[in-house]
């Protein structure tokens, strides 16, 4: 039911290929935003500064993990291109070699940040009961960081060969492991000690661990072709290049708006205090509930459009971009619909022990995002159009004017010339959203209409064997 072939990928119903494709991906976002969600839950039973160090973590964590991006989306978009050309020796070797670049990648970025946990996490908290307990939950969660660099970078290779159930498979058994671990670690349940923070963190770790121990396993062992071969094993500098080149700009748009949330987090502190960064907290956690939809369709998108490239079919490419954007447009609207009406049971049930300033501000962030909801569909989609066609770049441009030319300068304004608070960065976030999403597709139609993605197919041609 959930399978899709090559063929299917490159000459069938491209609305029936997204959806199929999208649904292991929603699913595999989906599990990790319930892990998001179980873990605020149970840190919550430890009140509003556990709520806030780990709030206070999130952009961090994100702005960290692009050096995953890097890898992820330069391995999917290489192996798609290679297998839409029928290249497949060549996409298995750009999958071992994306793996082997997370190895490194990964270990070195991880060991920085668990020694500089605590220097890093003053820069963003003000709040002197909060600094000590987001210091530790960061240093904890980053000792895994290099199974999760190559955890992706398999699934990468996964969903760009068109298997984008081995993705979904290696995600559900990182949170199956993390939720089950949670009240013991957290709350010192049965034998185990009461971890807190600590123990939200070591959950996550080992849960991220399992799912590296999975995709490790379905990669050996081989499915639908995708595996290591004999062929396959090779250090070429090279290859190594080309997926940094289509890789790093993904990167760079990633550290563009993690960046500016770190900022906003010291913000939302500054002016909010920890009732301002629990509500930001529980809308952010809250609003990657209605993304999931997006970014599935965004996952199953940039491999379709990477495989009608490099099977010579530019306009088949342009189309699954705009009816991605319409199907993700209308579903983030009618997700928004069901929250605008609900706030204050989503609020109660994320952190039930929330102070009544922080309730009021987050049931207001949560009505303010609604508004914003379809730009964030279609943004995702405009980039996996142009991260398909290999122009990074463009999402990493698209990216920076979103959040340093419109959310950072709205919110800092409004919040200190302007005195409107907290609210001021509330609505700095929906106002960019909508901004990127008009601005991508009016660029998405210029280039489109000007050849961008022939020249990507002729590309994309040019580099398969």
């Amino acid at each position: 039911m959930l399978d899709v072939s090559r063929e299917e990928i490159t000459d069938g119903s491209l609305t029936r290929a997204l959806l199929i494709l999208a649904a292991p991906l929603v699913v595999q976002n989906l599990v990790q935003v319930v892990q998001n969600v179980v873990d605020t839950f149970w840190v919550g039973r430890l009140g509003e500064n556990a709520v806030a160090a780990v709030g206070g973590n999130f952009p961090i964590v994100a702005l960290v993990s692009s050096a995953i991006i890097v890898l992820l989306t330069g391995t999917q978009v290489l192996v798609s291109q290679r297998v839409g050309a029928d290249d497949l020796d060549g996409a298995r070797r750009a999958a071992f070699h994306g793996l082997t670049l997370a190895l490194v990648v990964g270990t070195v970025v991880g060991a920085i940040v668990v020694v500089g946990a605590d220097t890093i996490v003053s820069l963003v908290l003000t709040e002197s009961e909060v600094v000590p307990l987001a210091a530790t939950y960061l240093a904890t969660y980053m000792l895994a960081f290099p199974f999760m660099t190559m955890s992706d970078a398999l699934e990468g290779g996964f969903v760009g060969w068109g298997d984008s159930r081995a993705a979904m498979y290696v995600n559900v058994t990182a949170v199956v492991v993390n939720i089950g671990l949670d009240p013991f670690l957290i709350l010192g349940y049965g034998p185990f000690p009461r971890m807190e923070v600590e123990g939200a963190a070591l959950a996550t770790a080992i849960g991220y661990t399992a799912g590296f121990s999975l995709a490790l396993t379905m990669y050996l062992r081989g499915r639908d072709g995708y595996t290591l071969t004999r062929e396959s094993i090779d250090f070429d500098t090279a290859e190594y290049r080309e997926i940094l080149d289509i890789g790093l700009p993904r990167g760079g748009q990633q550290v563009a708006s993690q960046s500016v949330r770190v900022v906003i987090v010291a913000l939302v502190s500054a002016v909010g205090g920890a009732a301002g960064v629990a509500a930001y907290t529980v809308g952010a956690r809250i609003a990657a509930v209605a993304f999931i939809p997006a970014q599935g369709l965004s996952g199953a998108a940039q491999s379709i459009v990477g495989q009608n490239l490099g099977a010579n079919k530019p306009e088949r490419a342009r189309r699954t971009t705009w009816v991605g954007v319409a199907i993700a447009a209308v579903g983030l609207t009618l997700v928004g619909v069901v929250q605008w009406f609900v706030p204050e049971l989503l609020v109660n049930v994320f952190v039930p022990d929330i102070s009544p300033r922080g309730f009021e501000l987050a049931v207001d962030y949560l009505r303010i995002l609604v508004l914003g909801y379809w730009g964030i569909g279609a943004m995702y989609m405009f980039s996996a159009g142009f991260n398909g066609a290999r122009r990074t770049k463009v999402s990493m441009m698209a990216g920076l004017l979103k959040y340093w030319a419109v959310r950072l300068p709205i919110a800092v304004v409004g919040a200190y010339w302007l005195d409107y608070g907290v609210h001021a960065v509330f609505w700095a976030v929906t106002v960019s959203n909508v901004v990127a999403a008009v601005g991508a597709g009016l660029y998405y139609y210029h280039t489109t209409n000007n050849g961008m993605l022939k020249r990507a197919a002729e590309k994309a041609a040019a580099t398969a064997d």
